[in-house]
């Protein structure tokens, strides 16, 4: 996993190659970052509100009333960033796809050889992302149902819930290159079989950042350049070729 893991560092190195590519890749995280935020702080600002309107049948329960409705309030709070925190990821990579292509390509022109010429489209791009945002849906009710489990469920269910998204997100980040390559679902899996510690490795490694302020915006643009480097280690090592990139980003 270590190997992985450290391709996110070594996909820094692009800043000091192409740093205005990686600013650009920072636009789409930025984005919704700011969305989502928006999106709190007004529900936030409304909770009272909506609370009251979606419990007319306590206004005559006194002290009841009060706590029903905090206690209502901590939970539409509490879901709405637990939504937040698992849609993120689908959401910047369905706004990010045309940013993240060009810094993949710009990866794949550094370290040499042929560059695949195929992409994956938005529509496609966008389907992935809805994919995505579901597949955390889906992990979020799991993991909530997991968190009731008397003393362990809240530790096992964050453990739970940060290995599957690391590994939902290297799934997206190492798809792209090998989709411009034309490889369907199977024969991406039989590319990757044998790998799977590496490129968990670098989805923990990348998610590792988003428990740092600002840190997933940070962190996308080097994340591609990183998956796009292990994919051609990956891809190199299967034709016999010579991996040329264990390091930085080489090439003129």
């Amino acid at each position: 996993m270590a190997h992985g893991a450290s391709y996110v560092l070594q996909g820094f190195s692009m800043w000091r190659r192409r740093p205005g590519l990686m600013l650009l890749g920072m636009v789409p995280a930025l984005i919704v970052l700011v969305l989502v935020t928006a999106a709190l702080v007004a529900l936030l600002l409304t909770v009272g509100d909506l609370v009251a309107w979606l419990t007319p049948f306590a206004d005559d329960w006194g002290g009841v009333r009060t706590l029903l409705r905090v206690g209502l309030a901590l939970l539409l709070v509490g879901g709405a960033v637990l939504l937040a925190s698992v849609t993120f990821t689908g959401l910047t990579l369905a706004i990010g796809d045309p940013f993240y292509e060009r810094i993949w390509r710009e990866t794949e022109r550094m370290i040499g050889g042929e560059v695949p010429e195929g992409g994956v489209g938005f529509w496609r791009s966008l389907r992935d992302a809805g994919g995505l945002m579901l597949a955390g849906v889906g992990m979020a009710l799991v993991l909530a149902v997991i968190g009731f489990l008397p003393l362990v469920g809240a530790v096992v269910g964050a453990v739970l819930g940060f290995v599957v998204s690391a590994r939902l997100l290297a799934g997206e980040l190492v798809s792209r290159p090998l989709e411009s390559r034309g490889l369907d679902r199977a024969a991406r899996q039989e590319v990757l079989a044998g790998h799977g510690s590496s490129v968990l490795g670098l989805g923990l490694a990348t998610q590792a950042f988003f428990l740092v302020p600002f840190g997933a915006v940070a962190v996308m643009p080097a994340a591609v350049v990183g998956s796009t480097m292990l994919v051609r280690e990956i891809l190199d090592g299967r034709d016999g070729g010579v991996v040329r990139h264990t390091g930085a980003v080489t090439g003129e």
